[in-house]
């Protein structure tokens, strides 16, 4: 049984952050993982945003789609419409949830999802912070600040995603699952899917309305599909 304790704290320009932290422990399966799962996992990242089309770190702050950002996550659901799915999640944040209804899927909402807590760097972008530090930084390498969240380290983004896996790949013995959430948070997940250290998941960017696929090859957890999406991606994604 899960049990989340969310409060909402306003920022200096009224938005609003959402904020799930388990106050009690997630219970582990009375089985583990099974070997060589035959479905399918589907990972959906959300729409655009103005933050993410500007590049800006999007944590928990709780923003809609663009016009573009709700044709992408249709654009998602073409995709997808093909697969059974035996479990369907979303993050709880309104871009998350707002891109599972628009691409078909019944979702059940699963606070682990939510987007890494960035701290003090959420609403800025990499330029912008590269700028202030005089060097090089980047989340994955370097780690977030305290700001109105008190952030996250990729260990602990990690340790959900991985909670998240215990859920799923039981769920991938019955058929396909589908999870909808954001951009490094899924790069993680892959990344712990993948048996590799988090930080491989600088490696893989994501874009906006994309969709992956991951399964099993050869007893070996692979990468089907990754980034797909309506268009091939000019530049890496920049959030």
């Amino acid at each position: 049984m899960r049990a989340f304790v969310y409060r909402r704290t306003p920022t200096e320009t009224g938005a609003e952050y959402y904020c799930c932290r388990m106050f009690t422990n997630d219970p582990l399966p009375d089985r583990p993982a099974p070997d060589n799962p035959s479905g399918k996992l589907i990972l959906l990242r959300h729409g655009e945003t103005e933050w993410s089309k500007n590049g800006k770190h999007t944590g928990l702050t709780d923003i809609p789609l663009t016009a573009r950002g709700e044709e992408l996550a249709r654009g998602a659901g073409r995709l997808v419409a093909g697969y059974d799915f035996s479990l369907v999640l979303t993050s709880p944040l309104q871009r998350a949830r707002r891109t599972a209804e628009l691409a078909g899927l019944d979702a059940e909402v699963d606070p682990l999802l939510v987007e890494w807590d960035y701290g003090g760097y959420e609403g800025r972008t990499t330029r912008d912070i590269r700028s202030e530090l005089g060097y090089n930084w980047s989340a994955f390498t370097h780690g977030v600040i305290r700001g109105h969240t008190p952030g996250e380290t990729v260990e602990e983004v990690a340790a959900r995603a991985s909670r998240v896996l215990t859920r799923v790949l039981p769920a991938m013995e019955k058929g396909n699952v589908a999870l909808i959430a954001h951009g490094h948070f899924l790069r993680i997940l892959t990344a712990v899917y993948l048996r590799m250290a988090p930080r491989f998941g600088a490696q893989i960017t994501l874009d906006a309305g994309s969709v992956s696929v991951l399964s099993f090859y050869r007893e070996q957890p692979a990468i089907v599909s990754w980034n797909y999406g309506a268009e091939l991606p000019v530049v890496p994604s920049e959030s």
